[in-house]
């Protein structure tokens, strides 16, 4: 009988299996990661009210920029624009504006942009835009054709900070993983900042992705995208939709909870937290919540992660104060 032979299944799975670093201990001494969030414009005056109780709930997190996401075929321009003007307006938060090249020219995409820099917005999150559901994707005749296009222009406006989309699992739309990099770095070329990644739930396809970002010459930031996930059966059908895979544990987890809505949070909560402690422990140290404008599930997971809100920081500074009376 070898030596392999008589080695536990147990030991010999973990012989075999994939290495990943261990997770940080909950009383490390490393810093808590860094964290922005997404948010959508509202499309009623109840999710309008939905909107700002969440932005109140996370805003004492200190994210290091929230972002505001446009529709499909930029159908919610006006509502985005609102939103981060207003975020601008009347709160300390960083607002960062998603903008599309879709169904728009040069120049009313310059347009907006010129407005939002003289109104102090700094941060766009340019993109190439998704066509209305039901068509393809048409660049407009005097548009910006694609994201690296606007990223190149936005550059000629003004010194902005600028977020751009990567694909782990690779755009529906591109016709191979190559050429959804090739686009990647040439958005990056272009003079874009970071990259945020579509959400993914399996964190090794992140991993071997910044493998291949590094391979292919790709230095900048990859912030890799999170998104909990409270109604499994909703985030697998919109995941068939953008290319994400679900994995299967994940389905098995939330079986049987239909009907059990705090069950469903909690699984979530673990579940996302679980995932950006594995990657910490692989070196990664910032975060793009997509919070669907629920603020439980990320200011739970954001606790979980060692981030205290600043009322929090408050009133442990003045409890020591205490202490030392």
């Amino acid at each position: 009988m070898s030596n392999m032979t008589r080695i536990a299944p147990t030991l010999r799975r973990w012989l075999a299996g994939e290495r990943i670093g261990p997770l940080p201990p909950p009383d490390s001494a490393a810093p808590a990661p860094l964290l922005s969030f997404e948010f959508f414009p509202p499309k009623t005056e109840v999710l309008e009210q939905q909107l700002w109780a969440c932005i109140k709930r996370l805003a004492p997190l200190a994210p290091r920029f929230v972002s505001v996401t446009y529709g499909a075929g930029g159908s919610t321009h006006e509502r985005t624009h609102a939103t981060v003007l207003r975020l601008a307006r009347e709160t300390d938060l960083v607002p960062a504006a998603h903008l599309t090249c879709v169904g728009a020219s040069r120049d009313d995409v310059n347009a907006v942009a010129q407005g939002y820099w003289e109104a102090g917005v700094r941060h766009i999150v340019a993109l190439r835009g998704d066509a209305p559901i039901g068509t393809e994707y048409a660049p407009h005749p005097g548009g910006y054709a694609y994201a690296s296009d606007l990223v190149a222009g936005l550059r000629q406006i003004a010194d902005f900070e600028i977020s751009v989309a990567a694909y782990p699992e690779t755009h529906p739309s591109a016709s191979s993983s190559e050429a959804d990099l090739d686009n990647l770095k040439r958005k990056l070329d272009s003079g874009a900042t970071r990259a945020i990644t579509q959400y993914f739930f399996d964190t090794s396809i992140y991993l071997r992705f910044l493998e291949r970002c590094l391979v292919a010459g790709i230095t900048a930031p990859i912030v890799p995208g999170i998104m909990p996930v409270s109604n499994y059966e909703q985030a697998a059908r919109f995941s068939a939709i953008c290319g994400t895979s679900v994995p299967r544990w994940l389905g098995h987890l939330f079986e049987g909870t239909e009907n059990d809505p705090e069950i469903r949070r909690i699984v979530a909560a673990i579940v996302a937290a679980e995932q950006v402690r594995t990657l910490q422990a692989n070196g990664i140290d910032e975060f793009h919540f997509y919070t669907l404008n629920r603020p439980e599930l990320t200011y739970a997971i954001a606790r979980i992660l060692g981030v205290r809100s600043k009322n929090d920081r408050r009133a442990n500074g003045k409890e020591r104060s205490n202490l030392l009376m």
